[in-house]
């Protein structure tokens, strides 16, 4: 979402557009369950509506082992941002419907092999700072801005805890897009709530946004992080040691994260990220100007190289860093698990999740050759 307008790039737009499409397709679809008790805890989305979230239930030798989601959709940074974002399903649970699980979430043997019969949770994003803030401010027609992502965060997972999620004996915190930061934000949180002998780990999927000036010399996501995290006040969720040493809003992006992460991780991201490229489409597609340097095509690569650096040396943390043209590879099915799905280290992102999580191999820690070499990366990936 722009810095200074509720207006989403086209790129963000297809997203959105494929999440709708699978939300609109959901007969069958896993619906919405309200958080209890939501209002009287102060637990809202934008508009004071009540939190939500979709689960389905494991079976099997799934029936103990949980798979939590957080939606992504971007942010909102500033009040007329907020405004706008609370009159649709990224701002009030007024307009969310059933939602169709599919990719790492689908209850398909044959597409997810590995997470099938899990206990699978969605939980909807609709507070615009990556469940993080805790304040409130007022809109522009007088009525209350709420800005109660940390205490989505903290009610849905606690219910989940009363619904079995505390019995757990596997667990991974995951996300998309915004919802992957938020993976990263809340991880050491989520996994301080299991003991050790439960397998709790994290996989933010196109969570890890870069700090890097665009052609104008601007640093997009910076104005777009800066005005969120002091709107929203997130300062509860950033790193105590970060704050002491540096800006909130350098805290709030994921190479500073990444520094005090104590669970295993695995960073799923593409180098040549198409939400933060940000290409200017025209009616034949993509055109040669990118906001993020396509320009200089290797410039983002070089800086999601380095700050992923520190991974590299932390055992049980894995990185599968493709560099294919895409946003989100973990939700759709195209890109989780099919003849379409990106390769690396003769790996689909499914197997690759799966290796790690299950500790079928040494270590997962692949990071592409430099954009375009790689053959597996389809045109038919969701941007």
């Amino acid at each position: 979402m722009a810095a200074t307008s509720g207006k989403l790039r086209p790129p963000f737009r297809l997203l959105l557009l494929l999440l709708a499409a699978a939300v609109a397709r959901s007969v069958d679809g896993v619906e919405l369950t309200l958080l209890t008790g939501a209002r009287e805890k102060g637990t809202v989305c934008l508009d004071g509506s009540p939190p939500g979230y979709h689960l389905q239930r494991g079976f099997g030798s799934g029936e103990h082992s949980w798979f939590i989601h957080l939606q992504g959709g971007a942010w909102c940074n500033t009040i007329e941002d907020c405004s706008k974002r609370k009159m649709s399903a990224y701002g009030s649970s007024k307009f969310m419907r059933a939602v169709e699980f599919n990719g790492i979430l689908s209850n398909d043997q044959q597409l997810n092999s590995d997470f099938y019969n899990w206990n699978r949770v969605f939980i909807r994003y609709c507070d615009g700072a990556s469940f993080s803030g805790d304040g409130e401010a007022q809109d522009q027609d007088g009525s209350t801005l709420h800005f109660r992502g940390l205490r989505i965060w903290e009610a849905v997972i606690n219910e989940l805890m009363g619904k079995g999620l505390a019995t757990a004996k596997q667990a991974i915190l995951s996300g998309c897009s915004a919802g992957g930061l938020a993976a990263l934000l809340h991880c050491n949180d989520f996994y301080a709530r299991f003991s050790k002998e439960v397998s709790a780990k994290c996989l933010p999927d196109a969570g890890f946004f870069l700090d890097i000036e665009d052609l104008s010399g601007e640093r997009h996501m910076w104005s777009v992080f800066n005005g969120t995290v002091h709107l929203q006040n997130v300062r509860e969720v950033l790193s105590k040691d970060c704050l002491t040493k540096k800006d909130p809003t350098e805290c709030f992006f994921p190479a500073e994260l990444v520094k005090s992460i104590t669970a295993p991780t695995l960073i799923l991201n593409s180098a040549y990220d198409s939400w933060q490229m940000d290409p200017f489409l025209d009616s034949h597609g993509p055109v040669a100007k990118l906001t993020f340097g396509i320009a200089v095509p290797h410039k983002s690569k070089n800086k999601f190289v380095d700050d992923v650096e520190i991974v590299k040396d932390k055992k049980d943390w894995g990185l599968f860093i493709d560099s294919c043209f895409t946003h989100c590879q973990t939700p759709f099915n195209i890109s989780w698990s099919s003849q379409a799905s990106p390769v690396l280290g003769s790996k689909t992102v499914a197997e690759a999740v799966g290796d790690w999580y299950f500790e079928r191999s040494y270590e997962v820690k692949e990071i592409d050759c430099e954009y375009p070499c790689n053959p597996t990366c389809s045109s038919q990936l969701p941007t």
